[in-house]
């Protein structure tokens, strides 16, 4: 308990607080500073400190990741007519990506100002679209993956597949995943007259048991099982290589197939691992349990930056569609291209070149 001089002082200022702050990244935390007065100056800090590289990390992500999601969308709705090559599945996990990227700019807001004036439904929005785009893109480039493995296995099966099965699949994938992502902001509290938001929201105390089982159902079913099923269809995919080619088929399918399993696993591995890593890890650092200091400190140090990386699929999933589809490819060329703007926008262009 602080002494009673201190106790009835009225609350920090947001800015004094951060020059607080700023002097315990300088100085340490005072030794004179209780066990745990130091222990939450020290979490505090780690978040002040986040903030900034979180700032610079979302803006970089938002101009990329806008233009390379809406050129996505456009391409897949204006020209691709063929769902054979999981292009449902890539239109919704642009989706999923877009909306991320258009909370952006409210959390770049926050992480510059140190302040959140957009009030508690928008902070929670925006914190719960962040989990959202996550699970929805783990989901998604499975699905991708299980769609482009089943095509060269199964290739007359596939063909018969109905685009509303696959609707039907994203339908149901979106339900989930909303629905489990719900834990994440209603475990955070908001707190009244302090413009705070995201990480700094103090969480629900929960049971130990509790707080474990929905530690390890968001573990499972949310990045275990997808992970087993995007590294199964790259094993399947390469070994279909090995094996006789079919009359149906030709090698060089094959290979775009595995082209696109094998990013799509690469997507997986670079954003989400680190993250689902981390994730039990900053739970068990933030609990009552008792761990070291430095346990805690690299915890805290790590997961704001596994965290900007599971945004980074943002960006990188429009470099996937890009690489790894023809179709894709072909319609951003500049004869495509052109050829899709207006006639008096194509007449414009064909005269500048002139000049």
């Amino acid at each position: 308990m602080l002494p009673g001089h201190l106790r009835h002082q009225p609350v920090t200022s947001r800015p004094r607080l951060f020059d607080c702050l700023h002097m315990i990244s300088e100085r340490g935390v005072p030794k004179a500073f209780p066990k745990a007065l130091s222990e939450a100056a020290t979490v505090k800090y780690f978040i002040y400190k986040n903030q900034k590289h979180r700032s610079r990390n979302s803006r970089l992500i938002l101009v990329p990741g806008l233009i390379g999601n809406v050129l996505a969308l456009w391409v897949f709705y204006a020209y691709i007519k063929e769902t054979k090559k999981a292009v449902i599945f890539m239109i919704n996990l642009a989706i999923a990506d877009l909306l991320q990227v258009l909370s952006l700019p409210l959390r770049i807001y926050y992480y510059l100002n140190n302040s959140w004036p957009f009030g508690d439904a928008a902070c929670m929005l925006c914190f719960y679209l962040k989990y959202v785009n996550m699970y929805a893109s783990i989901y998604f480039l499975a699905c991708i993956s299980v769609r482009r493995c089943q095509l060269i296995i199964q290739p007359l099966r596939c063909g018969t597949t109905k685009k509303r099965q696959e609707r039907g699949l994203c339908l149901v994938g979106w339900f989930v995943v909303c629905l489990g992502c719900l834990p994440f902001p209603l475990l955070r509290q908001p707190v009244p007259n302090k413009l705070i938001c995201f990480a700094e929201l103090p969480m629900v105390q929960l049971s130990k048991v509790l707080g474990v089982s929905l530690v390890t159902i968001a573990e499972v079913t949310g990045f275990l099982l997808p992970l087993a099923i995007v590294v199964t269809c790259s094993w399947l995919t390469a070994a279909s290589l090995r094996q006789k080619t079919c009359v149906l088929q030709d090698t060089g399918e094959k290979h775009k197939a595995l082209k696109m399993v094998l990013t799509c696993a690469g997507v997986f591995l670079v954003c989400f691992v680190p993250y689902h890593i981390t994730f039990p890890l900053d739970f068990l650092a933030k609990s009552n349990c008792n761990v070291s200091s430095t346990f805690k400190n690299a915890v805290l140090h790590a997961h704001p930056i596994t965290l900007c990386l599971a945004s980074l699929n943002c960006c990188l999933d429009p470099v996937m569609y890009y690489f790894t589809t023809d179709e894709f490819k072909r319609r951003l060329s500049r004869p495509e291209f052109q050829e899709s703007l207006p006639l008096q926008h194509r007449i414009s262009i064909s005269t500048n070149t002139a000049v």
